[in-house]
């Protein structure tokens, strides 16, 4: 439910049993081009793109080299117009609004051939007095510019001196100035995404009449007070007083579970007015917190605010109120120069496990309730408990959040600024200053928001000099960006939310870079703040090349999406990995390569003389590699969480790069564009299970860490196998008498030589065997089996060519596979097609004759269906 929209409201006036009017505008408009050419029906919520491709104008803007294609688009003038009757008799009402939630996003509005106001900020609302213009029929006109003509515009217009960079890399063929309008900034190309500045209205617009008064605003926050230990609520409630006479009343609050109800008095004098409330809750009722997914529950209550005003008013307002309370803890760490940074929720330390959000799609219109779910469920399923909305997209709608609530998914929220400097003129911070007080009291209600952050690598980008700024403008570039997001975004924020902390940047150095002055000297330094972490070139099996750091806030590797994803936006002669689609579909400078040479290091190339079959191995390879690299980083992030070495570690935090994709292109992301699943995300439900064996070497000595993020101590046996590669019998076999898992820590629990671990264990070498291990409480298993690969697959001695089969059968509304295999096969991965749905895992090693897997179909379909769409791959298959 919004906040902050579609109120109920009853008002007095003339008329004293007169609800106030509220009227959509949503529905069909027209759209005409600048010159006249083309004019065609367009819905509102929408944007041009789609409203072309509706009515078949274009084809599928992301069909094969369509971004290109289309680029004419972003570049032209639109205009929407729509004619429409008020449905009641507007010379009833004192006041008329035209509200605008969010507009794409430089225009002119026009009522009735009567400019009304401009628009330059995807990110606010607009309202518009119309008091004086509306009629009982009307016509709107909204005249759009091109976003990509206005950018340039700006550019050109800020003289004083550059604010780089002019334009993305080339390869990302994308538009240029982007920091020089307020919109989503990946819309103008980024290194997984396309360029489709959009036009439109893609939010609601309505007009709203009212008497006496009108809530134009209502947000609040749950308050703990650690000297009473007591929960308190404060309500902020703005209204648009048009009454010539103060307006009193009475507002009540009421929380029936909590058993809280409280009265109070208020006078509203003419104008715009603030009313803030103090509630306290009830000493006699507990109340259950809201906790992190894995955590506990997301117990919410409801509540309704009540303002009976001036006899015959009433405005009611209802919303879900959670409890929780958030901090960063930055403070010295034994053995450690520098400073910690974890959050602690409720008071209790939590590891942050998850991935970063980018939009879902380039058009938002395309964007359902049923894909926000799939994509949120998929987090929660992945054993993740946080999302990075990342800044350089969009802030995202209530939906999106309500979901992260009620599934228990930590939003770490940038503000929209990312990888570039901006200017600073007062037309432009003026923007910026309504766009950020109107999105904190949007969001700030939201239990899953834990943090503001103010943009994403921009202090990195300044003080790395990623832009070759000349030495004499530094200081105007340092000063630029102390002005935006400390003297400006930061008191916004102190101002309007004190329950969450705020950080200038990701990454940062936190409390060091404050000290500083704001910008630190090593934005990257380990022993600080987050970092951001690529290496496309040393091995990622080694774990050495990763930073101990404090908390890992992106990192990450490419992969190509399926080829049942790929197919749909491409055609025949675009199936092969050096195709000139498959080059213009990779946006990061010699991406495909680095894929290729990463997975070399430890696997054999696919040699099939099929191209497309060899195009579908070489995907299927991209993908092992991406798996295998993330969870080998992944999996010494969360046993660093415990310890220090060489005073680095204490690491709270691993959010991979990126969750899920925006087109159908080679990307980081770990979810394909639409949700299915990447080998990655199979991966990370185990590399993020609440309680994992992490196996590694170090100097010729195998270890196993045991990682947990229960709340409670338990007593466990840690199991270790050796398989050989020839082999569906364990070689050998070593279990550890039961010891106790410490709530919240990773601590080692097994170490042996390797030499001495395979001597035991007939005649294995590393090329000829693998190890695999897990946890159980009295035989019945705690955490998944993991393994650890001795050696590179491609030096493997005795993995022999496995044939799989699989028999279907259905259960219910899921499907049972029942698999069976010839030889112990690495990286079994099942494939559907495009069959919607997940398995319940895959991409694993299949050291056992049987396996029996189940897929949760997220839409209908049939076993033959599945049948005749099934196929398996495993690493032999490819040579």
């Amino acid at each position: 439910m919004r906040l902050c929209l579609l109120l109920l409201l009853a008002l007095c006036g003339a008329d004293p049993t007169a609800a106030a009017r509220s009227h959509s505008l949503r529905g069909s408009w027209s759209i005409r081009n600048a010159n006249g050419s083309l004019e065609l029906p367009g819905e509102v919520p929408g944007c041009v793109h789609m409203a072309l491709f509706q009515r078949n104008l274009i084809q599928d803007p992301y069909y094969r080299f369509n971004d290109l294609n289309y680029r004419w688009i972003s570049l032209d003038n639109w205009t929407y117009s729509k004619e429409f009757q008020i449905p009641f008799d507007i010379s009833k009402w004192q006041k008329v609004h035209l509200i605008f939630e969010s507009i794409d996003t430089v225009s002119e509005v026009l009522l009735n051939n009567v400019l009304i106001g401009k628009t330059n900020n995807m990110f606010r609302r607009y309202t518009f007095d119309i008091t004086h213009v509306v009629k009982a029929l009307n016509s709107i006109e909204v005249r759009f510019q091109s976003p990509v003509s206005y950018a340039a515009q700006q550019s050109r217009a800020h003289t004083l001196y550059q604010v780089p960079p002019n334009c993305p890399p080339s390869v990302q063929e994308g538009e240029c100035h982007v920091n020089f309008i307020r919109k989503e900034q990946c819309s103008f190309s980024w290194d997984w995404g396309p360029a489709f500045p959009t036009l439109g209205i893609w939010e609601d617009v309505r007009i709203e009449a009212y008497n006496s008064c009108h809530l134009n605003y209502f947000t609040f926050s749950p308050i703990y007070d650690n000297s009473t230990q007591d929960w308190n609520l404060e309500i902020e409630s703005s209204f648009d007083v048009v009454s010539s006479k103060p307006v009193s009343g009475q507002v009540i609050v009421e929380i029936p579970k909590l058993q809280t109800q409280q009265s109070y008095s208020v006078e509203l004098q003419p104008g715009e007015r603030i009313v803030k409330l103090f509630v306290k809750m009830n000493k006699t009722v507990t109340i259950e917190t809201w906790w992190p997914h894995g955590h506990g529950n997301q117990t919410g209550y409801n509540m309704t605010v009540l303002f009976k005003l001036n006899k015959d008013l009433e405005i009611k307002k209802s919303a879900k109120i959670y409890f929780r309370t958030v901090e960063l803890i930055q403070e010295p760490i034994k053995g450690s120069p520098g400073l910690s940074f974890y959050f602690k929720i409720n008071g209790v330390p939590i590891f942050l496990k998850g991935s970063n959000w980018i939009p879902a799609d380039s058009f938002q219109d395309r964007v359902t309730s049923d894909l926000l779910s799939l994509l949120s469920h998929s987090v929660v399923d992945a054993n993740m408990n946080t999302l990075r909305v990342w800044g350089g997209g969009i802030y995202e709608r209530d939906e999106f959040y309500e979901l992260c609530d009620e599934l228990g998914i930590m939003v770490w929220q940038d503000f929209m600024f990312a990888c570039a400097l901006y200017p600073t003129n007062r037309g432009f911070m003026s923007s910026v200053r309504t766009e950020v007080a109107y999105q904190i009291r949007r969001l700030k209600s939201h239990p899953s928001i834990i943090i503001w952050s103010g943009n994403n690598e921009n202090e990195a980008a300044l003080m790395m000099n990623w832009y070759n700024v000349d030495i004499e403008y530094m200081s105007t570039y340092v000063t630029d960006y102390v002005k935006l997001y400390v003297k400006n975004i930061r008191e916004i924020v102190l101002a309007e939310d004190k329950t969450r902390p705020f950080i200038t940047s990701s990454p940062t150095n936190g409390a060091e870079s404050v000290a500083e002055g704001w910008l630190a000297k090593n934005p990257y330094d380990k022993h600080y703040g987050d970092v951001h972490f690529y290496d496309y070139f040393s091995d990622c099996w080694d774990w050495s090349i990763f930073p101990k750091a404090r908390f890992v806030s992106e990192y990450g590797y490419q992969s190509w999406p399926s080829f049942s994803t790929l197919e749909k936006v491409s055609s025949k002669e675009d199936w092969s990995y050096n195709s000139r689609f498959a080059v213009h579909r990779q946006h990061h400078v010699s991406g495909n390569d680095e894929m290729l040479s990463q997975a070399q290091l430890h696997f054999k190339l696919p040699q099939h003389t099929d191209p497309l079959r060899l195009f579908k191995d070489t995907i299927y390879l991209t993908q092992v590699m991406q798996a295998q690299c993330v969870k080998t980083e992944t999996e010494f992030y969360r046993r660093s969480r415990s310890e220090i070495v060489l005073g680095e570690g204490h690491t709270m935090g691993a959010l991979y790069w990126q969750l899920n994709d925006i087109w159908q292109a080679p990307s980081w992301a770990s979810l394909e564009y639409g949700g299915k699943w990447k080998m990655l995300h199979y991966f990370a439900r185990h590399f993020f299970a609440p309680l994992l064996p992490v196996g590694f070497e170090n100097e010729g000595v195998f270890f196993v860490y045991g990682v947990s993020d229960l709340h409670s101590d338990c007593n466990v046996t840690l199991t270790v196998n050796v398989h050989s590669w020839s082999s569906l019998e364990p070689v050998c076999r070593h279990r550890t008498q039961h010891f106790v898992m410490t709530a919240g820590e990773a601590v080692l629990l097994y170490q042996k030589p390797v030499s001495e671990l395979l001597q035991r264990c007939g005649h294995c070498t590393p090329q000829s065997c693998v190890v695999s291990f897990y946890l159980s409480t009295d035989d019945k298993l705690s955490s998944s089996t993991n393994y650890h690969f001795l050696s590179s697959l491609k030096e493997a001695v005795g993995l022999q060519k496995a044939h799989i089969t699989a028999t279907i059968s259905q259960q219910n509304d899921t499907f049972v596979f029942d698999l069976k295999t010839s030889a112990v096969a690495p990286f079994v991965w099942l494939d559907v097609g495009s069959i919607p749905g997940r398995f319940s895992d895959n991409g694993f090693l299949m050291t056992e004759k049987t396996r029996t897997l189940l897929f949760y179909p997220w839409g209908p379909t049939s076993k033959s269906e599945l049948e005749t769409s099934f196929q398996v791959t495993s690493l032999t298959d490819i040579y």
